[in-house]
């Protein structure tokens, strides 16, 4: 198994960085690069194992083209996985090219397999958020890399979402579930399908409703999203609890 180099300082840096700038997402990158260890030769292993996994590493399909093509993505019915994503990024302002321009920190890879697998999880990345109802915020990026976490095992992403935690308990008033809202992110990816594996380019056609029945997600998740710029995001640094209102 593949295993690639711990890189300590470097995350460190990174997750210092992240955390003074939550939009600087570059830094979530080079978090994932330094720490992912083995994750990735893992996850590759395990597409082998199901039948989806292995025509997924068979055909190496390109989600990137339909993420950007938002003329094709807003002609789908309302109701649709793919209009569901295009309400995200239009509404969080981001675009599925922006995360490929971001990622370009990443090692190059010999290995075109594994180097297929990285793109995936990475064009992928959004889709989940329209799937589990995750917004933009502070709150939903965390719990989402708390279930990408669980999904995938890169400690990278477990030490941003980990951190997150903490600084979310530490600066949000308690009342707003921030930190219950991290945790479940966790404990839906432990009892849902596995999304590593869906044929994501051919399900964007699919009512959203369906998505969600066949993969376990009873419903969209529901909290109280918290702004970056409604706390003191730096990593040592605290405030008192304060942002927001519970509902």
């Amino acid at each position: 198994m593949k295993f690639s180099p711990i890189r300590p300082i470097e995350a460190a840096r990174a997750l210092r960085a992240i955390f003074a700038d939550p939009d600087d997402t570059k830094q979530v990158f080079r978090i994932i690069e330094a720490l992912q260890g083995p994750s990735l030769a893992r996850t590759h292993s395990r597409l082998r194992q199901t039948d989806s996994g292995r025509k997924l590493l068979r055909e190496r399909p390109d989600l990137l083209p339909l993420l950007c093509d938002r003329g094709w993505l807003a002609s789908l019915p309302d109701g649709t996985l793919g209009r569901a994503y295009l309400d995200f990024v239009q509404a969080e302002g981001i675009t599925a090219d922006g995360l490929v321009e971001a990622s370009l920190v990443r090692t190059p890879m010999d290995d075109s397999g594994l180097s297929w697998v990285r793109d995936w999880l990475r064009d992928t990345h959004d889709v989940w958020h329209a799937v589990l109802g995750y917004r933009g915020d502070v709150v939903g990026e965390s719990a989402l890399l708390a279930f990408s976490h669980t999904e995938t095992g890169n400690w990278g992403v477990g030490l941003v979402a980990a951190v997150a935690w903490i600084k979310l308990g530490r600066e949000t008033d308690p009342a707003l579930g921030a930190q219950h809202t991290v945790a479940e992110g966790r404990r839906i990816a432990q009892n849902c399908a596995w999304f590593v594996d869906v044929p994501w380019h051919e399900w964007l056609e699919r009512p959203l409703e369906d998505v969600r029945r066949d993969l376990g997600i009873t419903k969209p998740v529901e909290y109280h999203p918290i702004a970056a710029s409604e706390f003191d995001t730096t990593l040592f640094g605290r405030r008192p609890k304060q942002p927001g209102k519970a509902a």
